[in-house]
Parts: structure tokens; sequence; C-alpha cells
């Protein structure tokens, strides 16, 4: 399989070795808060969840998410940050995974820029067959160019999510775009990331 394996993000989770962590919840999910696009009673899934920050956040607000990720050390993780708040963490493949019931929203953050882009059609279609109809997918496009690219490399994790490969992963026909210019937040590696709301078909 293209990319990390299981074992490398375990043994990143182990040694405290997660670089993109800001550790806290994203700001921009605490915007998305304010303007009322994420509320209790919806179903709301957030895959790569991590060490649970965002999870966190959410519970405090009421509203009892479910955190995926692939690494038990992160699950482990999220499930002590999470403690008695509402929500939950599962141990799970996100390419392979199926929710009970359709989602009202899914928070991508870090979980398409830590696959590999040969995984990326898979899991974009994985994202689609969750969400209702109408549902949002609240997006964080992690735009990590290395100089590599200059070549042709495929660099990461995080891999970049050019925003024209973006629009060819999430096209018109099962998404409803909003005109740019997109929110760009930053991060202290130097990266940043495109805070863009898709609207499921």
């Amino acid at each position: 399989m293209a990319g990390p394996s299981q074992d490398f993000w375990q043994e990143r989770f182990e040694r405290g070795d997660t670089p993109w962590d800001r550790g806290a919840p994203h700001p921009q999910l605490q915007a998305w808060l304010a303007q009322g696009l994420l509320s209790p009673g919806q179903q709301v899934l957030v895959p790569g969840c991590g060490r649970g920050h965002e999870l966190q956040a959410l519970g405090r607000a009421g509203i009892a998410a479910t955190g995926l990720d692939y690494a038990p050390a992160a699950v482990a993780l999220a499930r002590e940050r999470l403690g008695a708040l509402p929500g939950r963490v599962l141990e799970a493949d996100v390419l392979l995974w199926q929710p009970e019931v359709p989602q009202d929203r899914i928070y991508e953050q870090t979980c398409l820029c830590a696959l590999h882009p040969d995984q990326w059609r898979r899991y974009a279609d994985q994202l689609h067959a969750w969400l209702k109809p109408g549902g949002l997918l609240l997006a964080l496009f992690m735009q990590a160019r290395r100089e590599g690219a200059d070549q042709g490399r495929v660099e990461g994790p995080p891999y970049h999510g050019d925003i024209n490969a973006m629009r060819a992963l999430f096209p018109a026909e099962h998404w409803d775009w909003p005109a740019p210019p997109y929110t760009a937040v930053g991060h202290e590696r130097g990266w940043f990331e495109l805070a863009v709301v898709l609207t499921r078909r």
C-alpha cells in the first residue's frame, strides 16, 4: 500500500513525534462553531482525529462527535482527552469503515493530507457515501507544496492538496463549492490550510 502504514503512525504517536499538532483545537473549527455550522444533535464525524483536540472542543459545545483514527496510540490519547465529554473514538481504517447512520457533518482536517494521494479517490468516495444529501464537508485542504514537486515527486505526509486537485477530487456533480477566495489558516510549520465548506449533492 502506498504511503504511511499503521505502524508508522503508531510509532509517531508513541514517541510524541506529531509536529502537525497545534496542541489545541484548530482555530477554523472554533470559527465554524461560532457560525453555527456545527450544533448539538447532529451526526458529526472527525476522521483522522489524532489526539482529539477537535473532539474535545465539539464535546464542550455539546456535540457528541465520532472520531476515527488508524493508530491505537492516537485512539487512546483522544479517548483520554475526551474524558466524560459527549462523543466517542473508534479505531478504524477510513478506507473501509462505514457509519451506522448517514452523517450531517464531516470535519476533515488531517486525514486527507495524511493519506497517500493514490488513496485519495477512495477516501473521497467514502466521504460522499458517509454524508447525507445536503450534509456539509468542513474541509481544511493542506497547502504544503515541496520543492520536489517541480520534478514530479510526491512527498509527505502531509501531502499537498493543490486546489485544482481538490476540485477534481470533489467534483461539482457531487459537491456544491462556494466561490473563492477561501480563508487561509497558517501553521507554525510554515504550511497553511484552505478552509472550504462543501455541500454534498
